[in-house]
């Protein structure tokens, strides 16, 4: 390990081009820190500390030229005008999600973040794929999990059909149907079909219940889009390099599937699990957050479900379908349970349940099929993901940010 290096206080501030006063003001923020040199009478600072902040200061400068930014929360990366999150609202095109949610269907939704008429989609052509290839398929991967099947058969499929992505929007519109309906019918091992999505999913759930299966529509239209989230942003990355449909979907199936984004909904699960077994529901959450404080979870919020940073006080997502559950729910089911621990949560913490809770919620109270949960975020997003796919393509440009160097250099090799 090289030497640290340390400034004075002059050096410092010349460094970043403040003033005294201002770095003092720096080291109080913790922006900076400081240590006492041997005398103990004057303050040093670690010069390669220094260069880091007077770099994040020149990439702010330059930031809407050059980066726009950094790629984290609350700063926008990209335009687009397909979905907006503001003031605790989520809109699709201008439209209210949630009042959409109460009533339309995953196709509707496609319609109108595709900007196309639902008719269209409704008489979109068949999967141009042998039933009797896709049967083999399924059952070649049938002891896999959705996930797993959805990665192996939609690169699969796209081999088997043209590649006519960018040759006009009909194709694009065929395509886009194709995809949707292959990615749904891979994850609950069915073969494609025009029925809507949430009667394919109640269908191979076993749902059959009129009021639970308006449940699952919602909770697709829900999921439909959410702006540039982690694998949103996947596939714009991914179409902006000219590649096909189906690959820039199954990078955004990838980076759905991690614990901090769409594979929460596993996450949950257990901790919905843990939670019944638990003798004092009081007891369990404070030995969970007392964990957190200790470093014992890596990802996410303080509990898997609860607090979005884009929802300070509550996501809509959430209050919909927690509220759509209670009104269909089983005789016996655990939905006391759940809705419980949403409280005492909430009572702890002051965090409200998120999306990822509400559809391991469904998952749970309705009896689905370990992983329901995240099937119904992945059959939903995809629409999302073909919307950002078009406007992508049609802006036509390579999405590369510019990184910000870290490391150590030897100041001659910038001379």
């Amino acid at each position: 390990m090289p030497t640290p290096i340390f400034l004075n206080a002059t050096e410092a501030a010349a460094t970043l081009g403040i003033s005294l006063p201002t770095l003092y003001a720096y080291v109080s923020r913790g922006m900076l820190s400081s240590s006492p040199d041997a005398q103990g009478r004057h303050r040093l600072y670690d010069a390669a500390e220094v260069r880091r902040l007077a770099r994040r200061k020149q990439d702010g400068k330059r930031a809407g030229k050059v980066a726009q930014k950094v790629l984290d929360w609350g700063v926008p990366v990209l335009e687009s005008s397909i979905t907006l999150v503001a003031d605790g609202r989520l809109l699709y095109r201008g439209h209210d999600a949630m009042e959409l949610a109460r009533a339309a269907s995953l196709e509707d939704v496609a319609a109108l973040l595709w900007e196309c008429s639902a008719r269209r989609l409704a008489n979109a052509p068949a999967v141009p794929l042998a039933a009797a290839q896709w049967a083999a398929w399924l059952k070649l991967w049938s002891d896999s999990t959705p996930l797993d099947r959805a990665l192996v058969l939609l690169p699969a499929a796209a081999a088997q059909m043209p590649r006519v992505w960018a040759l006009g929007r009909d194709a694009q519109l065929d395509t886009a149907c194709a995809v949707m309906r292959l990615l749904a019918a891979a994850m609950i091992s069915a073969a494609p079909s025009h029925e809507p999505l949430h009667r394919q999913l109640a269908a191979a759930w076993h749902v059959r219940n009129r009021q639970q299966a308006g449940l699952l529509r919602a909770a697709l239209v829900a999921c439909a889009d959410h702006e540039l989230n982690a694998s949103t942003f996947t596939v714009r990355c991914i179409t902006s390099t000219g590649t096909h449909l189906f690959g820039a979907v199954a990078g955004g199936l990838a980076a759905l599937a991690g614990p901090r984004h769409g594979g929460e909904t596993v996450r949950i699960a257990a901790l919905l699990d843990e939670a019944s077994r638990a003798p004092d529901l009081d007891r369990y959450l404070a030995n969970r957050l007392a964990h957190h404080e200790h470093g014992a979870y890596a990802y996410g919020a303080v509990l898997p479900g609860f607090g979005h940073p884009l929802y300070p006080d509550g996501d809509p997502r959430a209050r919909l379908l927690l509220t759509m559950l209670a009104d269909c729910a089983p005789t016996r089911s655990p939905l006391a349970e759940v809705l419980t621990l949403a409280r005492t949560v909430r009572d702890t913490t002051g965090a409200e349940p998120t999306v990822d809770f509400a559809l391991a919620a469904i998952e749970r109270v309705l009896g689905l099929p370990a992983g329901a949960a995240f099937t119904l975020f992945a059959v939903g997003r995809v629409v999302g993901w073909i919307a950002h796919a078009m406007e992508q393509t049609r802006d036509g440009r390579l999405i590369r940010p510019r990184a910000r160097y870290i490391g150590e250099y030897e100041a001659a090799a910038l001379e």
